[in-house]
Order: C-alpha cells, then structure tokens, then sequence
C-alpha cells in the first residue's frame, strides 16, 4: 500500500517531478473556482500555480468548487489539494515522452450541493477577488441558439425561490455577489473559461437577467462595478484512466487518487479587465489583449468545431478514441478541406499562413497517440456545443451564399448519432441535457418523413429537425442549409459515414432544388415539433 500524495510526502518525490516551490502554508484564497473538473486543473489551476511560483504573490490561492458531485473532493482532500498533472506526447525519436508537475494552487474543494451557503460567503469573502468558472456549455442554464437564460430551467426556478440554498452556477454567483454588496465589499472579477461564444459577455448578460429578477439595484451595483472578461482556453484534456493512476503512483512512489493528463500544448487570451487585480497568467503563457473575440472565433471553428466533426463521424464507425479517428485518411482529409475550404474563409483578417499553421498544428495535436481521448466524451452535450462550434460558421457562409456541404456532413452526423447506434450495430448512451426533447425530436422527424412522398421524405425529416429553435434558431427557415442537411442526413442513413466523405470530397454540383418549396413555403412549413419546447 503506497503512501498518499500530501503535503508530507511531497518532499520525498523523485527529482525529476516538479513541486510547487513556494509555502503553500501562506497560501490565501483568492480565487473561487466553479466546475473544479480536469480542464481547470490542467489549465488555469497550473497557469495559476506558474505564477505563484514566477512572483512569489501568493494571495491567489484556488478554493475549488463542484457543483454537485463528491469525487473530485473526495479525492484532494487527503492531498491537502494537491495533484499530479502528467504532460504526454511523443518524442521525436518516437518514444513515449510524460513530464509530471505537482501543484499546489488548490488550497481546498468544496461540494455545493451539500453547502450552498458555504459557496456564497466564500464568494463574499474580502480576500476573494476572481469567480472563475469551467462548467461546461450546459452549465449556463441558458439557451444555445441566442443565449438567453432559461426562466423554465428547474435550477433556475429553484432558485429564484431559494436564494439562501442555489442549485445554479448563476444563482450561486448572483446571491455571493448580493452578500458582497451588502457588506460593503468590493467588487470582484467573473471569469468564464468555457466554449462559448464571447463567454464573459454571455456570462455577464445572464446574471444581470438573473439579478435583475431579484433586485435592480444590485443588478446595477454588478452592472457598474464587477467585470466579466472574455477569454479563450486551449489544452486537450481527455478522462483519467486507471491506467494513468498506476502509471503515475509509480513514478511519484506515491498514490495519487486523481491526477490530470494533458498535451504540452497550452493556449489562452484573456480580455486585461479585472476589477480586483489578477495572477501574473503571463508566466503560464497567457496572453492579456484588449479584444478576445478573434481569438475565440478562431479556436471555437478550428478546434471545437472539427473535433466536435471527428467525435460524431468517428462514433459512427464505431471507433473509440479521437486519435484514432483522426488517424483514418478519409476523415483526415474531410477535416482538412472543411478547415481549409469551409471554415478557414469566414475567418477575416487572419494571415492565411496563420491559418494554415493552425491548421496543421490541430491535426497534429488530435493524433497524439498518449492521449487517448474517447469520442464519447467528445460527443457529449451536443446541443450545447453545435450553435457556436459548427452553425455561427453556417451562417456565415450561408450569407456569403458559399459551400456548406462538409459543415452540414458534421450536423447531420450529430443528428444521426442522436440515434443511439453506430454502424456497427453497438448502442451508445447520449449524454445531453436535451436528450429527452431531441429523442421526441428525432421521432417527430420520422413520423414527418414517412407521411411525405418518397421524394420529399428526406427534406421534411431536415425541415422538422432544423426547426428545432433551442439549437438551430433561424436556420431551420433557411431552404439551402435545409436542403443540405437533408442530402447529408439520407447519405448517412442509406449509405454511411464512409460513402458520404467520398461524396463530399468530389467536386461541388449546383445545390439541389428544394422540390415545389419556395422560401416562403419552407418557412411556413417548419414549426416547432409538439411537446419539444421552444
């Protein structure tokens, strides 16, 4: 039985693991965390650590916060906070290559289902002067297609009539953010570090809607006083296995309950607008700008979008890991012409030899043979992902009445892997907070299809499942984006994943004519499908 990772043994580890440097017993917390998962601790909480250990400023101490689940508290508690955070690739020469760091950033965790209370006064604590959040896209509570918060959301709701014990990220931050003004604190910075688009002005809008429901005037004390920067984060991340656990209990000569594995690479651009004052991020590599957005737009289409592509096309052909679809020539080359073709274009003012580069650098980061990140994974919470990964894209190009034949190949393989099976007859689970309106979705479509004329069948199933406002808003009104969802969506259907990436990389044909449709035909013909919800 080995000896745990704490603050006792992080003396004895081996040379060639880094340890935090500073004392960790003058640390003070001046960071609350929510959504403390394997991203934040393989990236902001690093970043973090970096630059405790770069200034010796060590008010920036991270009191980490799950939203409802126990394990990852469970798990740093008898480390005193600390982790392993092993960086994995492949050397030159080919070999397996893991550097491994211990840090030291997170003083303590904290479930909030258990003790919301807790959460807010350690928001309202004096020493607290950034809220940062990774809770993923569905963390929100808001709607994909033009995030507004969501007044039917159950934890909202709650919520509203529960300000002492919130469920919501957002009902957490609006009440903390009540209790500092009501003790005359100041203002504090709110961080979102998660895909979406313009993140902290989307995060900003939600808790002034919130806010504003409870009290105007401290919706105007936020309004005035805290700051929501936007910022783009960049660093794959896949599930700790148990593998990695043996692996790196090995190296340590420690048992480590839950490290984090991650790639070396490191990305992130931070909007410079902080109300209380930051961690000097830029000895971690971040870069402080005035305007983050495109920067955002860049690694939402080029990295989110085509490794959303990869998870559903590969899951699919029923293959397990991202490295290993990435690895198939065909979905290779169909990423490669839809960033090159279809994404790269909509990204003005970007030097095409920048583009290409990171072009180049995403294909190779996806291949990464130590990281085994699983489609799976990737794949969950479409919903959630798609507007801002994949449809801002088509719109864009539906404007500029261009090609969108490889971005709707990748919608459609969403839609299709919503089915629940891949072509090898193996089901899947879907894992989505909409799973249950997008499966009557996906029922409706086919009842749609089925009463039409064989040749209309496969344009009614995309008109009812484009139709669905949560995620596609005004696209499902848009008859050339119909019409391509259609054609993709029967390719899959009729001849699988294969079939339709050779279909795709054949020259463009004129786009098929939407059968006795006109645009005022399809508009009237889509609604929202009974029982869905808008």
């Amino acid at each position: 039985m080995l000896e745990r990772l704490n603050t006792e043994s992080l003396t004895r580890l081996p040379a060639d693991v880094e340890k935090p440097p500073y004392d960790r017993s003058r640390l003070t917390p001046g960071i609350v965390h929510l959504g403390l998962g394997a991203f934040h601790r393989a990236h902001q909480a690093v970043a973090t650590d970096l630059a405790m250990t770069a200034t010796q400023d060590l008010s920036w101490g991270i009191l980490g916060v799950s939203l409802r689940s126990a394990a990852t508290r469970d798990a740093l508690t008898p480390q005193d906070g600390l982790y392993t955070l092993a960086l994995r690739d492949t050397a030159p020469g080919g070999e397996p290559r893991e550097q491994l760091r211990v840090v030291g950033a997170v003083q303590r965790v904290m479930v909030a289902e258990e003790d919301p209370n807790a959460v807010l006064e350690r928001i309202a604590y004096p020493q607290t002067r950034i809220v940062s959040l990774t809770i993923t896209e569905k963390g929100y509570s808001h709607e994909p297609a033009t995030g507004h918060l969501r007044w039917d959301d159950p934890d909202i709701l709650h919520d509203l009539d529960n300000p002492i014990r919130p469920r919501s990220a957002i009902g957490l931050l609006v009440y903390g953010l009540a209790l500092r003004r009501e003790r005359g604190l100041p203002p504090l910075t709110l961080l979102s570090c998660d895909n979406l688009q313009a993140n902290g002005d989307t995060l900003r809008s939600l808790v002034l809607a919130f806010a504003l429901r409870i009290d105007a005037a401290l919706t105007g004390w936020i309004d005035k006083h805290c700051t929501f920067p936007n910022s783009m984060v960049d660093r794959i991340v896949p599930a700790t296995r148990d593998e990695d656990r043996a692996r790196i209990a090995q190296r340590l000569g420690v048992e480590d309950a839950w490290p984090v594995v991650g790639e070396p690479y490191l990305n992130w651009v931070i909007e410079d607008k902080f109300a209380a004052g930051r961690p000097a991020w830029e000895a971690a590599g971040a870069t402080f700008v005035t305007n983050a957005a495109p920067y955002e737009r860049l690694k939402l289409r080029m990295v989110n979008g085509p490794h959303s592509a990869l998870a559903y096309l590969g899951g699919l052909l029923g293959i397990a890991t991202i490295g290993e679809a990435a690895a198939l020539p065909a979905l290779r080359g169909f990423l490669d012409d839809m960033m090159r073709c279809e994404i790269a274009p909509t990204l003005k003012g970007i030097p095409d030899v920048g583009l290409e580069g990171y072009r180049h650098r995403f294909l190779g980061r996806v291949v990464n043979p130590e990281l085994p990140q699983l489609t799976r994974q990737v794949a969950m919470d479409g919903s959630q992902k798609l507007p801002q990964r994949l449809l801002a894209t088509i719109r864009e190009r539906l404007r500029g009445g261009d090609d969108i034949r490889r971005l709707a190949l990748a919608v459609a393989a969403w839609l299709h892997y919503l089915r629940g099976v891949d072509e090898t007859g193996a089901r899947h689970s879907i894992q989505d907070p909409l799973a249950a309106p997008l499966a009557k979705l996906l029922a409706r479509a086919d009842v749609a299809a089925r009463a039409a004329a064989p040749n209309q069948a496969a344009l009614r199933r995309a008109m009812v499942l484009a139709g669905y406002r949560p995620v596609f808003g005004d696209l499902g009104k848009k008859p050339v984006f119909i019409a391509a969802l259609a054609a993709q969506l029967e390719t899959l259907r009729e001849h699988g994943v294969l079939h339709a990436l050779q279909e795709v990389a054949r020259e463009p044909q004129a786009a098929a004519p939407i059968a006795d449709e006109g645009e005022a035909a399809v508009a009237a013909s889509v609604r929202e499908p009974a029982g869905v919800g808008a």
